[in-house]
């Protein structure tokens, strides 16, 4: 079996450790790997080169992706994936993992129905993937929004500020809910639970009512015009308001201890299912267990987490 690897789509901290896993666990059951750069384009391109043990140790600590990510359209086209096709049958590459998110396996879907083995690993920040608990790169993103909350929620304090915090996310609010239970805001809007301007501002003036004037309000991307809102809180309640967009300081940096385990348990499982030959799935973890499902199980629609929102209700709602 020639098994080849890539990542798509937006780059996760810990798909490097992914990466190692799979690589690793491979050619310790002497299987030959090659690394696809640039993701579906590095395949319609054939940018493809071999990877050994050695080339992927000491990578599980860095961020990004050394194989580099992007997206292509011209893949989404049956011409495009056709090439694709032709591309892995001159490189011998009959057994494909795929990192990324949802839109990454939809490709590796579209690849599994025409014959390739493939599996996919979920790689993305957003944690939007409602088939399994945790996504590579949630954890390592999620500490870094609570970092930079807690230095914006050192100058709120001193000025008597409040901050309206944008984070990623999509249509998923996990990376707002989890930093505001871990105690990194005090009004939360989400997709899951939106608030409209009105709430918002009355709970900001219940809290400045109790002489609580440095506020943090962490909302979910996409979900409002910012500066509409900041004007908005400012009209109504004759404060100064400020916005900050995280942006694209999420994605990077050095992987978490828990998304590198996270991600090498899910590389070893990913060659392990296509060494039993299973393709056309998506390993996940469920219950700290490993699992994998079909991909037509995979999808992004809002997740709910019930529990986790009950207990938000008791520490900040």
């Amino acid at each position: 079996m020639g098994l080849g690897v890539l990542t798509s789509g937006g780059d996760a901290p810990g798909m490097n450790a992914a990466i190692r896993a799979v690589v690793k666990t491979a050619n310790y059951n002497n299987i030959e790997v090659v690394g696809i750069r640039r993701g579906y384009q590095g395949l319609m391109d054939g940018d493809i080169q071999r990877l050994t043990s050695l080339d992927v140790e000491n990578i599980s600590g860095r961020g990004g992706t050394i194989l580099k990510t992007a997206r292509c359209l011209q893949f989404m086209e049956e011409e495009g994936r056709e090439k694709a096709l032709e591309i892995l049958k001159k490189f011998d590459i009959n057994a494909l993992v795929v990192i990324g998110g949802e839109g990454s396996f939809k490709g590796a879907d579209k690849l599994h129905k025409l014959g390739v083995k493939v599996v996919g690993i979920p790689g993305t920040i957003d944690n939007d993937l409602t088939y399994t608990d945790y996504s590579i790169g949630f954890d390592t993103t999620l500490n870094t929004v609570l970092d930079c909350i807690a230095k914006i929620k050192d100058t709120d304090f001193s000025h008597d500020k409040t901050t309206i915090v944008e984070v990623m996310g999509r249509y998923c609010g996990d990376l707002a809910l989890y930093s505001a239970l871990a105690g990194g805001g005090d009004i939360i809007s989400i997709p899951e639970k939106r608030l409209d301007f009105d709430t918002i501002c009355s709970k900001l003036k219940l809290r400045m009512s109790a002489e609580k004037n440095d506020n943090i309000v962490i909302i979910t991307e996409r979900m409002y015009d910012l500066q509409e809102l900041k004007k908005y809180i400012e009209g109504k309640l004759g404060v100064d308001v400020r916005t900050t967009v995280l942006g694209f300081i999420q994605r990077g940096g050095n992987p978490s201890a828990f998304d590198r385990v996270l991600a090498s348990k899910m590389g070893v499982a990913a060659v392990n299912l296509l060494i039993n030959d299973y393709s056309g799935r998506a390993v996940g973890i469920k219950k700290n267990e490993m699992i994998d499902t079909e991909f037509k199980n995979v999808n992004t629609k809002i997740n709910n987490k019930k529990d986790d929102h009950n207990i938000l209700n008791m520490l900040i709602y």
